[in-house]
């Protein structure tokens, strides 16, 4: 008896993933990996299936990729300190060089993680068809070396791949005019990415749950953000350190044309099926005005 509840319940979660695959199918997803998700094993490979499975009911992900833990990482190795100013590396030739090739070998990683599970991908970088144009990125009046600010995305190359039934899988380096490399904070990246392809749905991989009301309180954690609440929570100043800039990404982003932003804990196992596939979901959802939310399926 104990074993066909067991059966029953599985069979529960396919029924209730049902709505969600229809819903979703044919629609383009960006999935902005980074955290502890990209160092843990078990999480990377708990990431890659929820991204591979995501394919094969049917969507279109595609994956922005950080790397700033083996980054740093390397370049102590090196005997170069890390410097960022207001979340961003100050990134001199030196960096640069580090930084390019550890995304290269973080990014054909990834490829050869979702390829092993049946699923075709390709790993390309923001100068890979001139997907990424930058300019030089300014923090404050501040040159912080060679940080890109993206002004352009040629989206061809992202789509060709996915029209042949591929997983793009971008590195955040891009070119300016000039055709210098550009290191690009892979949050920008991936909002630039999900705004210009159209994306329903731009989900972030963090190392916290979501967005909350008061930092010092877990019980304060926001499940539904509009775009009103979200601008009074920027004022409030509650929000601060590594949340700023990535919730003001998510703004952006749902106000440039993304259909929902997510924001969820990386380290939970399958966050990505949970977010996606249950009628609950998980961390926080960063929508246009409360009631296209209140019209959608759950709090999908």
């Amino acid at each position: 008896m104990e074993y066909m509840d067991q059966i029953l319940l599985k069979a529960q979660t396919l029924i209730e993933a049902l709505p969600y695959i229809q819903k979703f199918n044919n629609k383009k997803v960006v999935v902005k990996y980074g955290g502890s998700a990209m160092i843990d094993e078990n999480l990377q490979s708990n990431v890659i299936k929820d991204v591979a499975l995501l394919k094969l009911v049917g969507m279109k992900p595609i994956i922005v990729h950080g790397g700033g833990k083996e980054i740093t990482s390397w370049l102590k190795k090196l005997g170069h300190e890390s410097k960022f100013v207001e979340g961003l590396r100050v990134t001199d030739d030196m960096t640069m060089e580090i930084a390019e090739m550890v995304l290269g070998k973080v990014n054909k990683n990834l490829v050869q993680m979702v390829e092993k599970l049946g699923v075709k991908a390709v790993g390309i970088s923001g100068k890979d068809g001139a997907t990424l144009k930058v300019e030089k990125k300014l923090v404050n009046g501040r040159d912080i070396g060679l940080v890109g600010n993206i002004k352009e995305v040629n989206i061809d190359l992202i789509n060709t791949l996915i029209d042949n039934d591929f997983v793009p899988i971008i590195s955040p380096i891009g070119l300016d005019d000039n055709f210098v490399s550009y290191n690009i904070n892979a949050d920008d990246a991936a909002c630039a990415v999900a705004t210009a392809i159209g994306a329903e749905k731009l989900v972030f991989l963090t190392d916290i749950e979501g967005v909350y009301a008061d930092p010092n309180e877990k019980k304060s954690l926001i499940s539904v953000l509009t775009l009103d609440k979200a601008d009074e929570l920027l004022a409030s100043g509650f929000v601060g350190g590594g949340m700023l800039p990535k919730l003001k990404n998510c703004v952006d982003a749902v106000r440039n044309g993304v259909s929902r932003v997510h924001i969820l804990d990386g380290r939970m196992p399958h966050c990505l099926l949970l977010e996606f596939f249950t009628n609950k979901g998980i961390g926080t959802a960063i929508i246009h005005q409360e009631n296209l939310f209140d019209n959608e399926i759950g709090t999908c």
